[in-house]
């Protein structure tokens, strides 16, 4: 890997041409025609038919929702690259606009599941054709019972296109025209955000802390605008899970992840029992850093000694080598997926926040987006990604249905490639100061995990309990959101980050809800399975590919039941995961205990 390696996508394999791409035209009007078709089929096919008419109607509609994937993954990547590309957005909203079509087609189909009586259901779940599908037509069967009539949910999609869905887009319009002043060499030049959030994690503290400023400052200035997207999306919640008989804000990301609340509370319960050594952590960070406490962006940032910058070409090689170790499949998949372009990593403006990984399951590639500074926060960034394409790699063969794994399992894939590479970056560390920056960083995340992400259950969950009451406004929001901030870092920092509500783009994804609490679960999942791992040896890289193929078809506390075990509605497993992270803790106050 030690070849130059592009940092741009390649998306022109794709589509062709771009957000004017013909052919990606004749691909929406195409599976527009099949879904408008499908649905009409469904809905004239009779409950009772028999089992190979469903098995036909069941591939038909996996088929168009892998097409609508494609698309929709396309014209994503296509916003993100060049946040200002108008005809990008367009695209984008049509693709939505598809989505809640297809929305529609499924409503059909499981009306149809749920009017079937039981010998039509148990013959149908026994066809052979349709094996791989059973646990997940028994879910939608399930959920289908949870909600309102098939006529009322179809029109809930399609209001959402030009509502609930609209406001996420406007919040990513007013992002899109955001700008930060950043001085260079005596010249201001314009940061686009996701170049400016990498400026908060600069080595020099001055540079964080002016950032940091402007940051508060500029989000300040759009607040309102970003209240009322955050108002509108919660409210529309609200009014939804009203209308269905949803008492709890949890009833639906939980049923997402496929796990019980039982599961969350015992998860949130040990890592509050075990916040300590990580407060003393943040306050030892503190005393390096010479200042009395932390500020809010102080916490991700690398301790300045021993810091080590990278190019792309020398992490690229470096994940390679250690995915290698765990895995040849996984190595030969980071390794084509780097070559082949997959990943668009270049530092420049224009480019939207944060990363990501997409899939495109009918050319069975993904693609990642991020943006590669040369820290190894990046490095650890592009390896987290890469677990994610692999995951997705290893699905391949299975039904689309059966595919639909839930961001908690797909934190957990994510998760361990992240962590078999920063452990690796310690081991190998041979200058002291190197190796106390690397371990600090692998702390630093189990602190993001257990504190910045509590943070943002403990926001939505309180916010969404304002917001039953009313519109919350932008200064209520900030309060909220600092109070929820000093109970989940234990009021162990000096500083907050009033308007995170505003700059954390996942409080305004219409996509999955409560886009917090599976990190966290992934992370420590991920801690278990990689101890397991590291007992086995090579031989359990077999096993890791078994259990990622069951993520889209099980619940999680089945899931690792079968693969792992263990009990995740006990604090056995969450208590051992746990101690993972404690450990490296307790290594990095004993290597700093004298400086």
């Amino acid at each position: 890997m030690t070849e130059y390696l592009n940092q741009t996508w390649d998306l022109e394999s794709i589509f062709a041409g771009g957000s004017h791409s013909v052919a990606l035209m004749k691909h929406l009007e195409l599976t527009q025609s099949e879904i408008d078709q499908l649905q009409a089929d469904i809905i004239a096919t009779d409950a009772h038919a028999d089992a190979m008419a469903w098995s036909s109607l069941l591939y038909r509609i996996q088929d168009v929702s892998a097409k609508l994937r494609e698309a929709g993954a396309f014209c994503g990547c296509l916003v993100s690259q060049n946040v200002r590309d108008e005809q990008a957005k367009l695209l984008s909203g049509r693709t939505t606009q598809l989505s809640a079509s297809l929305t529609s087609a499924y409503l059909a189909l499981d009306a149809k599941l749920l009017e079937m009586n039981e010998d039509t259901w148990n013959t149908l779940l026994n066809e052979k054709s349709i094996e791989e599908l059973r646990f997940n037509l028994k879910e939608r069967r399930m959920r289908a019972s949870d909600r309102l009539d098939q006529a009322r949910e179809t029109l809930i999609a399609d209001l959402s296109v030009d509502g609930y869905h609209a406001w996420s887009r406007l919040y990513r319009t007013v992002v899109s025209r955001m700008t930060l002043p950043f001085s260079v060499n005596g010249t201001t030049v314009a940061l686009s955000m996701g170049q400016a959030a990498n400026k908060l994690m600069d080595p020099d503290r001055a540079v964080r802390s002016a950032t940091f400023k402007k940051w508060e400052d500029i989000w300040t200035e759009s607040e309102d605008l970003c209240a009322s997207a955050l108002n509108h999306i919660a409210g529309y919640k609200l009014a939804l899970y009203k209308h269905r008989g949803w008492d709890s804000v949890l009833h639906e990301p939980l049923q997402y992840n496929r796990m019980t609340e039982r599961t969350l509370q015992v998860m949130w319960d040990v890592i509050e029992q075990h916040h300590v050594p990580f407060v003393d952590y943040l306050h030892r960070k503190a005393k390096l850093f010479g200042v009395e406490k932390l500020s809010w962006h102080d916490v991700a940032a690398p301790l300045g000694e021993g810091s080590k910058t990278y190019t792309y070409e020398q992490a690229a090689e470096f994940i390679v080598e250690q995915f290698g170790k765990f895995s040849t499949d996984m190595a030969d998949f980071a390794q084509k997926a780097l070559r082949n372009r997959w990943v668009e990593a270049q530092d420049r403006a224009g480019k939207d926040t944060g990363g990501y990984c997409t899939s495109f399951p009918v050319s069975e590639q993904s693609r990642i987006f991020m943006t590669f500074s040369g820290t190894f926060g990046n490095v650890s960034t592009l390896a987290h990604e890469l677990g994610h394409a692999y995951h997705q790699s290893v699905m391949r063969g299975i039904p689309i249905l059966a595919k639909g794994y839930a961001m908690n399992v797909a934190e957990t894939a994510s998760t361990m490639a992240e962590r078999i590479v920063t452990d690796a970056a310690v081991k190998h560390a041979t200058d002291p100061h190197e190796r106390l920056a690397l371990l600090e960083d692998k702390v630093q995340q189990a602190a993001t995990m257990f504190m910045n992400i509590r943070s943002r259950f403990l926001f939505e969950t309180r916010f969404y309990e304002q917001r039953r009451k009313g519109l919350v406004g932008a200064s209520e929001l900030s309060e909220i959101m600092e109070q929820a901030q000093r109970d989940a870092f234990h009021h162990s920092l000096g500083e907050y980050h009033p308007h995170f509500w505003a700059s954390k783009q996942h409080f305004y994804g219409t996509g999955v809800p409560f886009y917090n609490f599976p990190y966290t679960f992934g992370y420590l999942f991920s801690n278990g399975i990689y101890a397991l791992a590291q007992e086995e040896g090579p031989q359990f890289a077999d096993k890791y590919v078994a259990l990622l193929r069951d993520t889209g078809r099980m619940t999680v506390e089945d899931l690792a039941r079968k693969h792992l075990g263990v009990d995740l509605t006990k604090a056995d497993f969450w208590e051992h995961a746990t101690r993972v992270a404690i450990t490296d803790a307790t290594e990095f106050m004993q290597l700093t205990e004298h400086m």
